[in-house]
């Protein structure tokens, strides 16, 4: 199961292929080669990755 790398929430929710949304601090995140991406969007709708606040392990996903 997935958990946010941010809040360690396990409420995510699906928004398309590989990508899902955290309703626990509302972020975004996209799953690719085992690595979770995560993203903050703007208010224009645009998203800034937010990759550097978290090790990669913490970021690593085994499917």
């Amino acid at each position: 199961m997935l958990k946010c790398p941010n809040c360690k929430s396990k409420d995510i929710g699906k928004i398309g292929v590989n990508q899902y949304y955290c309703w626990g601090c509302f972020i975004e995140l996209s799953i690719s080669k085992g690595q979770i991406n995560t993203h903050q969007v703007e208010e224009d709708g645009t998203l800034s990755s937010l990759d550097d606040l978290f090790a990669e392990e913490d970021r690593s996903i085994s499917m």
